[in-house]
């Protein structure tokens, strides 16, 4: 006698899947706090950074911004649940604004606008791909998140499409590369410990082992 799978035990199935445990929760909210922390030491150097290559050339300082965008990214590739990204990038922003950045409120607006971008990858690919192809995408869909965002907050709005364009370009790079691809390679470093075990990022570097 054949057992079938009925279209709801599918969706009960797939429901569990992507429903947040508490332990989620707690290690969300763990990357989150850390992720905060990381932003306040690149507050400094990120800005510093930020400041002399838009000063060589109007537009580049995008290229520091991607350590910013990180979070969104650590959050979808460990939790692997809806909202993950969004949840540990708002939270690390305002963990940021909290202790104390030169932005104030709008470290919040930021950390919204970037989670949904990274966010909004992650649930195209229904939330079952995590590689570092995925991740780059939501790095860099999280860079055009923080360039849409300060059309408005910071007046880019009344740049010239010169600017626009560079800053676009390098931001997007930026979180391709420093929130994307190192976010992927430093939720690998995590599994390859230990650290992740009772999550499927940490399970699925050790089956390749």
């Amino acid at each position: 006698m054949h057992a079938t799978i009925t279209e709801p035990d599918r969706v009960s199935t797939g429901g569990r899947r992507l429903r947040w445990r508490v332990v989620d929760i707690v290690v969300a909210s763990v990357v989150g706090i850390a992720t905060g922390l990381l932003f306040l030491v690149w507050n400094n150097l990120g800005y510093a950074w930020f400041s002399a290559a838009d000063a060589l050339t109007p537009g580049l300082g995008g290229i520091a911004v991607g350590i910013w965008l990180i979070g969104g990214v650590l959050g979808g590739l460990i939790i692997r649940k809806p909202g993950a990204a969004l949840y540990v990038e708002v939270l690390a922003a305002i963990v940021s604004a909290i202790v104390g950045n030169q932005w104030g409120i709008e470290t919040l607006y930021s950390g919204v606008a970037q989670g949904l971008g990274a966010e909004l990858v992650f649930a195209i690919f229904a939330y079952r791909s995590f590689g570092p192809i995925v991740a780059i995408l939501a790095g860099a869909a999280a860079g055009l998140g923080a360039w849409t965002l300060e059309l408005f907050t910071s007046a880019n709005l009344q740049k010239s499409a010169e600017f626009l364009a560079l800053y676009l370009g390098t931001t997007v790079l930026s979180g391709a590369v420093l929130a994307g691809l190192l976010g992927w390679l430093i939720v690998r470093g995590l599994a390859a410990t230990g650290a992740l075990n009772r999550f499927a990022a940490g399970q699925s570097v050790t089956k390749r082992v």
